[in-house]
């Protein structure tokens, strides 16, 4: 029985460490997003309402990654997709 326990509280342990990780790894993936943002999209500005949208947009998912808040991801990998700029390696 007590073999069982350790098991249960090892397995637990374990379980709860993994969403930490993953999440880390999102921050860092989200921070590549942004790098490859700010340089190949960030500066060019045309002026046309929708990209006064987008950078909008984009500004919002950059602040949220900066904050630790890994939702940002799906707009920035979009607004690099759009603008035709490989995404950075995940992982």
């Amino acid at each position: 029985m007590k073999s069982i326990g350790i098991c249960l509280i090892t397995g637990l342990a374990l379980a709860s460490a993994a969403p930490a990780f993953a999440q880390g790894n999102d921050l860092a993936y989200c921070q590549a997003l942004i790098a490859k943002y700010q340089t190949y999209v960030g500066h060019n500005s045309g002026g046309r309402h929708e990209d006064v949208d987008q950078n909008a947009n984009a500004r919002m998912a950059i602040d949220q990654c900066n904050a630790g808040d890994a939702s940002g991801i799906k707009v920035l990998e979009r607004e690099l997709t759009n603008a035709r700029v490989d995404l950075p390696a995940r992982g």
